[in-house]
């Protein structure tokens, strides 16, 4: 089954669809893409390793889920249809940022993804569909943007590129989270 894209313009406006391979190819076609960060109770973060078999980035680690949405699907839909299909589980999302990058991942691929950033909170562990995710782990923020700088080439491009703005996005929630919770 094709599975397609949906190619978008520098303001996330739906321009066309695109089989996702060939959107990936010579030099990639901007298209709408999800990277889903699950964060547990003590702030750490569910990372995810990239079975060998995706068709670019096996065996990397990266943030908890990236994919696309389908045509006609929402950003946050998505999340939560790609979450449970590659980590075996569902939780609260929201939509944090987006923000648009290229980066070559090799085999002749590029992403070139306008990208909703979609966190949530969850604290048990997940079951991961062995298709998807090879393994996973919880990890302290600062800890993995420390490992990224050690072995960039053990990190997908993508959370490499990342990693600063979800640490602020990340910081600013605990603030507001800490000051709703504060009563008179």
């Amino acid at each position: 089954m094709e599975e397609l894209v949906v190619l978008v313009d520098a303001h996330d406006n739906e321009v066309g669809t695109m089989e996702k391979l060939a959107a990936h190819s010579n030099g990639g076609k901007l298209h709408r893409a999800i990277s889903i960060f699950i964060f547990n109770s003590k702030g750490q973060l569910m990372l995810q390793q990239r079975s060998e078999s995706k068709y670019h980035s096996g065996g990397l680690w990266t943030n908890t889920v990236c994919s696309h949405p389908l045509p006609g699907e929402e950003p946050i839909e998505a999340a939560h249809r790609k979450l449970m299909q590659e980590m075996g589980f569902d939780c609260d999302m929201h939509e944090t940022f987006s923000f648009t990058y290229e980066a070559y991942v090799g085999n002749g691929l590029t992403e070139k993804e306008f990208d909703h950033v979609i966190f949530g909170n969850y604290d048990k562990e997940p079951r991961p569909n062995p298709e998807e995710a090879k393994g996973w782990k919880w990890i302290g923020l600062r800890d993995l943007r420390d490992g990224i700088k050690r072995n960039p080439d053990s990190y997908t491009k993508w959370l490499s590129i990342v990693i600063d703005n979800v640490i602020e996005s990340h910081d600013k929630d605990a603030d507001l989270q800490r000051h709703s919770s504060v009563r008179p």
